[in-house]
């Protein structure tokens, strides 16, 4: 990697090399705690995409099935995506998010309410995932799936606890979500729903005008699917029998998906869309294939659900093609042994393709056995993709996850985009 490609060339061990107006950076932070990624655009307009931060009365984080808190047990897993996102920012210190996106209402993407949560210095709500992120850091506009009547499939402002999915508490993790959007909203957070078809939503808030190649694709919303083509949609989902709940579409497959288009890179990410259906389940949970058809190749892609044994179908591997996938993972689920096949079969689609993950547990390795070691370039770490101006190249920088310092930890590419 020479120097005539960055203007400072990352190296292991050393701090990273700052944002620079013109780079696309994409980064995935680990704090074992659920889903969080943050995106430096272009001109330096910032956006936030989810805040997870499991409870920690969850059985789960007691056993060898669940990541560890990262880099320890110092701060809440929503001060350390501040503290990350500070050291980052191109503003540090006094960083801004634009737009933040909660793609579900899921803990691991949003934060679970529990007792002794911390409080706002306003007292009318806990800070935990986003509402942690938000009272520490500015937030211009949340974007969530349920803006605003937030009542699909049912009415959640009322009826959280019956229909939550079996989190837990998750009427009160509702309840001090709605008490953190009234708050926000009062001292001047936009907040809006995700319109599913446009690129024109999440924009270039600084200097768009050097950048026109760039775009952000808003490719899902709850039952809307963009179609492919200018920013039609088609309802996936019929409308809702309330009497049969089993026909309802459940919170993973309502999640929101875009993608990132810089010239000729793409990048997606969709939450915890599914694409795998099992005997017993409606067919419309797969999500993943009208999508992919969208869609088409990318570049890099983010495993829908952690890499979780319903999603990545064989539709979406075959149709994306990504040079480069990341699993935003923190479970002994993440991946599926079946999942992780497909992604390295190159006979669903020839090439090299380079895996890293922000968490591998052991108990993965037992079960999947070396196929994890052949496939993954990185198995521990935050994940930066960075983007040089243009999009015609990238490199996939990762940062130690261990230390609150985030030093380079290894360092992959050029990788060229494939463009379309």
């Amino acid at each position: 990697m020479g120097t005539g490609i960055f203007s400072q060339v990352p190296v292991a061990g050393a701090p990273l090399p700052a944002w620079q107006k013109g780079y696309l950076d994409l980064h995935h932070i680990n704090t074992g705690r659920g889903s969080s990624a943050f995106y430096i655009l272009p001109d330096g307009t910032t956006m936030l995409v989810d805040a997870g931060e499991i409870s920690p009365l969850d059985s789960r984080t007691f056993t060898p099935r669940n990541s560890k808190l990262k880099p320890d047990d110092s701060h809440k897993p929503y001060e350390w995506i501040v503290r990350y996102i500070q050291q980052v920012s191109p503003n540090k210190n006094k960083a801004v998010i634009d737009y933040a996106l909660i793609t579900h209402f899921h803990d691991d993407h949003f934060g679970a309410w529990y007792p002794d949560a911390p409080e706002a210095a306003s007292g009318k709500f806990k800070l935990t995932g986003i509402t942690g992120v938000a009272e520490l850091l500015p937030i211009g506009t949340l974007i969530d799936r349920g803006y605003p009547d937030y009542n699909y499939p049912y009415d959640i402002k009322k009826q959280a606890d019956q229909y939550g999915g079996g989190e837990i508490r998750f009427g009160h993790t509702m309840g001090n979500y709605f008490n953190f959007l009234s708050a926000k909203q009062q001292a001047g957070m936009k907040v809006a729903g995700l319109k599913a078809g446009s690129r024109r939503q999440l924009r270039l808030r600084h200097d768009a005008g050097a950048y026109p190649s760039f775009y952000i694709q808003n490719v899902k919303a709850n039952q809307w699917i963009w179609t492919g083509k200018d920013s039609t949609v088609v309802q996936h989902f019929p409308a809702i029998d309330t009497a049969n709940r089993a026909s309802w579409p459940d919170e993973n497959s309502l999640s929101l998906a875009l993608t990132i288009n810089y010239g000729p890179f793409t990048y997606y990410t969709g939450g915890d869309n599914p694409g795998n259906v099992f005997p017993g389940d409606n067919r419309l949970r797969d999500v993943e294939t009208p999508m992919a058809k969208a869609i088409g190749e990318v570049d890099v892609a983010t495993m829908d659900h952690h890499g979780n044994r319903d999603a990545v179908n064989e539709f979406q591997v075959r149709t994306f093609k990504p040079r480069i996938w990341i699993g935003q993972s923190w479970s002994a689920d993440h991946p599926g042994h079946e999942v992780l096949i497909r992604m390295t079969n190159t006979h669903i689609y020839p090439g090299p393709r380079d895996l890293f993950a922000t968490n591998m547990l052991d108990a993965n390795r037992y079960v999947i056995g070396p196929l994890i070691d052949r496939a993954y370039k990185s198995q521990q770490g935050h994940i930066l993709v960075r983007v040089l101006p243009g999009g015609a190249v990238y490199y996939v920088i990762i940062l130690d996850d261990s230390t609150s310092a985030m030093p380079v930890k290894a360092v992959f590419g050029p990788y060229e985009s494939k463009g379309k």
